[in-house]
């Protein structure tokens, strides 16, 4: 019987799992760290830990495998022993125990049971979609001293007859600036007094035209038209907050030719869009509970694929 998949289940809602009559694994609260040394930003996470000690049963395992396999309490409890005996006797012979997604047990010298945990999966809930972040640092470049550098390198010089040309161009400029400008004013002049001609005997068309209306038009009453009322019902399917990604694709395509493959498998693919980095992500499910998102990521973590994540938006 394989009881690590329902362990691992456990450690996400719980800090301390213990199988009977061999020991119990303990889930602790880590705070986010950075590396310094790699720019690496790790998120909030739970570390995992084991105590042989803690071996006697609080019901708490066997009562979940009995729940999700619809089997006696009794009956399974047996089982779980029997586990936790065969555990026992291959660490006596020297065995390693490598538990998926816990971690491994092993006994040093001193007959002591050892437990180095996977750490490949983070069981605190409120850090799903929050993986390692590694910075590249900033390199910056100083250009004011290699400026000053080449100043020095190379001098600006100006000659008598570079001098004589730049003190005459300023007269130049201005009388470039003054002649537009002269243009400019009689034209716009010129233009000005067209527009106001042109304004003066379209609002005297203008007045004609209303005038002419007036003494034609005939007012008259009608009964207001009454409409029939359309009832049109559309179905569309509120999504939840929190959605089990099966994918992120950097071609949209892709991502639609796997929501046509899950939907044809039964599921309620959806398509969520692109992310902030370009990724098209397509969804399992969504859910409005965070416990029944939870749920089924367990289910497709066990079942479909052990990559799948939960996404939760605020």
């Amino acid at each position: 019987m394989q009881i690590e998949s329902y362990i691992e289940e456990l450690l996400y809602n719980y800090n301390c799992v213990v199988v009977p009559g061999f020991g119990a694994f303990l889930a602790h609260g880590k705070s986010a760290e950075l590396d310094n040394q790699t720019n690496t930003l790790i998120p909030p996470s739970k570390t995992v830990s084991f105590n042989s000690q803690l071996s006697k049963n609080d019901g708490l395992l066997v009562s979940h495998i009995a729940k999700e396999k619809h089997l006696g309490y009794e009956e399974l409890l047996q089982e779980v022993e029997n586990v936790a005996e065969t555990w026992n006797k291959k660490l006596q012979r020297g065995e390693n125990i490598e538990l998926f997604g816990v971690g491994k047990l092993w006994l040093n010298r001193e007959q002591r049971i050892q437990f180095q945990p996977e750490n490949k999966i983070n069981y605190l809930t409120s850090s799903f979609g929050l993986s390692t972040f590694a910075a590249t640092p900033i390199q910056r470049e100083v250009l004011k001293e290699e400026v000053e550098e080449l100043e020095e390198k190379i001098p600006f010089i100006i000659t008598p007859e570079k001098r004589e040309q730049s003190s005459f161009r300023p007269w130049l400029k201005y009388a470039a600036v003054l002649l537009l400008a002269v243009s400019l004013g009689s034209t716009s002049y010129t233009a000005y007094d067209g527009i106001r001609q042109n304004q003066v005997a379209a609002q005297q068309d203008a007045q004609e035209q209303v005038s002419k209306l007036i003494q034609e038009a005939t007012f008259f009453e009608t009964a207001p038209l009454e409409f029939p009322a359309i009832n049109i019902k559309v179905n569309k399917k509120q999504l939840g907050k929190h959605h089990v990604i099966a994918g992120a694709f950097r071609v949209e395509q892709n991502a639609e030719k796997k929501v046509a493959q899950l939907k044809k498998k039964g599921y309620n693919a959806i398509y969520l869009g692109a992310n902030k980095f370009g990724l098209h992500q397509v969804a399992y499910d969504s859910f409005e509970n965070p416990k029944e998102a939870l749920s089924f990521l367990r289910k497709i973590k066990r079942t479909e694929s052990a990559d799948a994540w939960m996404l939760s938006e605020k």
